[in-house]
């Protein structure tokens, strides 16, 4: 019997998909950290948790690590301790080194978690990646914007995504940025070459250092542009054709990125550009499940339950590769304007025109807060054996599905 324990901050439908997954696999003894009581897990789930410990933070490591004591207690030896968010990657790492726990270590957490560890780590193994330098003053910025021009990239260290990122086109820009961020020693951000090209997505599947099956989408547009246009709706699509050549030929790179940080065994998630001439270079790697309702597309297209596989990899290091079977995409509704949700627009139009190839959805509602997040207030999935099919599905709902707020 596997003691395994899951960090579940707090218990919304999405992490209780992860709960359930560790809680189904059979030969797992499930305990769960959280900041909610056990009283908020689910009632199908309860019983079949063996043991749950509730601390005031479930994102600090300090915290995850007392928790893995106590449980050890009654659970004994933990085999393994999980979780699903990136912000996780280092305070889990902090808490197995404390509770002598196997699994990912502080230093390899560092090199997927710290963005500026992460472009040294892969420029110094050869691996593609933005010209890139940590600024801790003015003085670094101007030298960085010096070397490479405008446009540049900042971002804070250990940013999600997009998320936070500004691009600088100009020296008021850099002047705004260095306001807003105040950099210091201590409180350092990330400058980046602005890399142009088409914006992909790489899960990888790797066991005790090889990796085993991938995967791949493509960003339509990229996460940066959506955030610098607030009007602007997004998708991803999953194309059919597994062995796609524009995919197919950066796994070499992937391999080599992954090596050099120091992925053992999990699915993993990386970000890159395909530039004109058929270069690629690496932007950013998450060691952990895929957001950007990669997984939901994922289990459409290979018509498996990938959080299922997920968990049996993390526990067991199994992982039976599926087939691709289907294109899969999911469309993002965001809205314009500012405030609530006051009225959705097209959406009979985009029921006659693709309401056959929507296999999942979730759409705004009247009165909910603008989203904070650049995935937007409600979605929709798409999927055929077409890929061509889906992405004209994805263009029709985001050209047609407007979210209007007020």
């Amino acid at each position: 019997m596997k003691n395994v324990v899951f960090v579940a901050p707090l218990f919304r439908e999405t992490t209780n998909r992860y709960v359930r997954a560790f809680a189904d696999l059979p030969g797992v003894r499930l305990g769960v950290i959280s900041q909610e009581p056990a009283v908020m897990i689910p009632k199908d789930l309860r019983d079949r948790v063996h043991a749950h410990y509730q601390v005031a933070n479930a994102m600090e490591g300090a915290d995850i690590g007392h928790a893995c004591k106590a449980l050890q207690r009654s659970m004994g030896p933990i085999d393994a301790l999980l979780g699903a968010l990136e912000q996780l990657t280092i305070p889990l790492a902090q808490a197995r080194a404390m509770a002598g726990i196997p699994g990912m270590s502080i230093a390899v957490a560092q090199n997927f978690r710290d963005k500026a560890t992460m472009k040294d780590v892969l420029r110094n193994a050869g691996v593609p990646v933005a010209r890139h330098q940590r600024v801790t003053s003015a003085a670094d910025l101007w030298s960085f914007v010096a070397e490479v021009g405008f446009p540049v990239v900042v971002k804070p260290p250990d940013g999600l995504g997009a998320a936070a990122t500004w691009r600088l086109e100009s020296p008021e820009d850099a002047n705004a940025a260095l306001s807003r961020f105040q950099p210091s020693p201590s409180d350092p951000f990330q400058a980046e070459e602005f890399v142009v090209g088409q914006e992909n997505t790489c899960e990888t599947v790797t066991i005790r250092g090889q990796p085993v099956w991938h995967s791949g989408t493509h960003y339509l547009p990229g996460p940066l542009e959506v955030l610098e246009n607030p009007w602007m709706q997004y998708c991803v699509l999953l194309p059919r054709e597994a062995d796609d050549p524009d995919f197919t030929s950066f796994h070499p790179v992937n391999t080599a990125a992954l090596s050099a940080l120091g992925m053992q065994t999990g699915l993993s998630h990386m970000e890159w550009f395909f530039r004109k001439g058929g270069k690629s270079v690496v932007s950013e790697v998450g060691a952990r499940p895929p957001g950007a309702m990669i997984m939901p597309l994922m289990q459409h297209a290979h018509q498996v339950d990938m959080v299922a596989r997920w968990a049996e990899l993390m526990v067991f290091e199994r992982f039976d590769p599926p087939t691709r079977k289907l294109a899969a995409g999911v469309a993002f509704f965001r809205g314009q304007g500012l405030g609530r949700v006051v009225a959705l627009h097209g959406l009979d139009k985009a029921q006659e025109e693709v309401g056959s190839l929507v296999v999942d959805r979730k759409l705004p509602v009247i009165g909910q807060p603008k989203a904070s997040g650049y995935e937007g207030e409600g979605w929709a999935i798409v999927r055929h054996e077409r890929t061509d099919v889906v992405k004209d599905a994805l263009k029709k709902l985001i050209s047609t599905v407007r979210v209007e707020l007020g």
